[in-house]
């Protein structure tokens, strides 16, 4: 059935299989970093958008995931200071008003 000028040969096709690298060595992940620093910002000084910056950066963190078990721990700290940075700033108390003030 092959045309008789291919000149590919079948028996030579080799599987391809990824070069081994170990997790130590791979580049830092950028993306997982930014969102524990917006998701920490959240909380400490009360920020919405960092925030919702962190829900960004954890969304990007999780679609480029290279190693399941490191990326994970830092993925899941970053939302947990995410959503208690919205918690907070929605759910929280108000400003303090200082008395006598109208």
């Amino acid at each position: 059935m092959a045309d008789k000028s291919d000149p590919r040969m079948p028996s030579a096709a080799r599987p391809y299989v990824p070069a081994l690298v170990d997790p130590n060595d791979l580049p830092p992940d950028y993306s997982s970093i930014l969102a524990i620093i917006f998701g920490i910002a959240g909380v400490m000084m009360r920020q919405k958008a960092a925030s919702f910056l962190s829900l960004v950066f954890i969304a990007q963190a999780l679609a480029n995931m290279k190693n399941l078990e490191n990326d994970l721990k830092q993925i899941v700290m970053a939302l947990t200071f995410a959503v208690m940075g919205l918690i907070t700033n929605y759910l929280g108390p108000g400003p303090k008003v200082a008395a006598g003030s109208t």
